[in-house]
């Protein structure tokens, strides 16, 4: 019995759907347990979906590039996904053109906030450089940020676990930071964890309401921005 199961997991860990399927179910039964705690946000799918996945390939000793095979499906999705972000920004736009100033300096403020706590925080612990340059573009999503590492001389690889370990913090402690400055606003709410937490974030934004979702869209895509161009400005000047 335990031979014939083996022949059948080489069989399966040899398609390229195995990944992706394997994806589907760990994040398919991660929202069932978020659902089933009341969405609380210690239960975030992403991070448990993660975690899943981790021990699931660790336990069947099955290499990242085997599973990557079958889950660049949903990676390519990616693209297409922040794409349609743009959906539900568009019926806010009104607000967004009332607030174009604040946001702005929003924005200005959070960047260089993510960026320099970062690379404080890397310098306070004595971290090569390389290990601070992975450190500053954790703020934006995953694609832009390991363009930008690779670009300045970090480590592209770091870089992208920084990134989802910014995202889950961020999904996972907004709501409680927001409540206790008192900020109820749902647009400065869902600007800020896009700002901060990109991707993941913004995801955690519309769970709550659209209007999160739709102001945590628009700063995920001009801090994806600012970040590309400030970072190797300031990695230029780290390295003299």
């Amino acid at each position: 019995m335990t031979q014939d199961i083996g022949q059948i997991w080489v069989y399966l860990s040899a398609s390229p759907l195995l990944g992706l399927t394997i994806t589907l179910l760990a994040y398919q039964g991660a929202c069932w347990v978020y659902q089933r705690t009341g969405c609380n946000p210690l239960a975030n799918p992403v991070l448990i979906a993660v975690v899943a996945l981790v021990l699931f390939l660790l336990a069947t000793e099955t290499r990242y590039e085997t599973y990557f095979a079958g889950a660049q499906f949903v990676h390519f999705l990616l693209g297409p996904a922040t794409v349609a972000l743009a959906v539900p920004l568009y019926t806010q736009f009104k607000r967004v053109r009332a607030m174009g100033l604040p946001l702005l300096a929003g924005l200005v403020a959070g960047s260089l906030t993510a960026i320099v706590s970062a690379v404080g925080v890397g310098q306070l612990f004595g971290a090569s450089t390389a290990t601070q340059l992975s450190l500053a573009p954790k703020s934006v999503t995953t694609p832009i940020a390991m363009g930008i590492a690779e670009r300045i001389g970090g480590i592209p690889s770091l870089t992208a676990v920084l990134v989802i370990v910014t995202g889950i913090l961020g999904a996972l402690g907004a709501r409680w930071i927001f409540d206790i400055l008192n900020c109820r606003d749902p647009a400065i709410r869902g600007f800020a964890i896009g700002v901060a937490s990109h991707g993941i974030g913004t995801a955690r934004a519309f769970q709550v309401n659209e209007q999160s979702g739709a102001f945590a869209a628009l700063a995920m895509g001009l801090n994806g921005v600012f970040t590309a161009l400030l970072v190797p400005a300031l990695a230029g000047w780290m390295q003299r």
